[in-house]
């Protein structure tokens, strides 16, 4: 079982790697986007998206380019929702059926503290105001990056379905020690009103994670 898939419910197709040793097939419209792109941002872009075709190939979806939308997001094939996260020594990528699945965000990030100043400009002041509650709660867990990651996965959650901007300060994160956490979107006539998600540190590496079942 991959860490993923400790925390994403089937049948969301999870693949993950943790090294670039795989030299990654680049259709040519992706490497078109490359240009003169250094070596590690070569191997990271070409790793995750073969992550994501072999998820595809677990769906029975042929694989396809997968290029980046307005907002930077990937573009699925038709009938595909999914997220891909990298971070040093990650790749990642989920990819369901839309007739699963509604919207799914991840977001991996290194377990270590937040770089300084960081917490300060994503963290809205109720936020702020549960973290020495959360430190006593567990102290062994970075939860500025916890929050910083959660927000991360919220955004890759809420874009694809709203087409909407969300910024750090457009979304409540409740960060709970059970490995769960809930996202309370703040924008006026927001279509969603929030995410259910969990989170899993496992070594050095943070997990977040947002699947919305698809509506009946």
């Amino acid at each position: 079982m991959t860490v993923l898939e400790q925390v994403l419910p089937p049948p969301i197709a999870a693949v993950e790697r943790y090294d670039d040793e795989q030299p990654a097939d680049l259709f040519p419209e992706e490497e078109a986007l490359l240009g003169n792109a250094v070596p590690k941002r070569r191997f990271e872009f070409g790793t995750v998206r073969a992550c994501a075709r072999e998820a595809m190939r677990h769906l029975d979806v042929e694989p396809a380019p997968i290029l980046p939308g307005p907002k930077r997001e990937p573009l699925w094939p038709a009938g595909i929702v999914g997220s891909l996260t990298h971070c040093a020594g990650y790749r990642a990528a989920a990819l369901a059926r839309a007739s699963d699945f509604e919207t799914i965000g991840i977001d991996a990030e290194p377990h270590k503290p937040a770089p300084d100043g960081v917490l300060g400009a994503i963290a809205i002041p109720a936020e702020l105001r549960r973290m020495p509650g959360l430190k006593v709660d567990d102290p062994k867990i970075c939860w500025d990056r916890l929050l910083f990651s959660a927000k991360e996965s919220t955004y890759k959650a809420w874009y694809p379905v709203t087409r909407r901007w969300l910024g750090f300060e457009d979304a409540d994160i409740t960060l709970n020690a059970d490995g769960t956490f809930h996202s309370r979107i703040l924008l006026p006539d927001t279509p969603i009103a929030g995410f259910d998600g969990r989170w899993l540190v496992q070594g050095d590496l943070l997990l977040t994670v947002i699947a919305v079942p698809a509506r009946v």
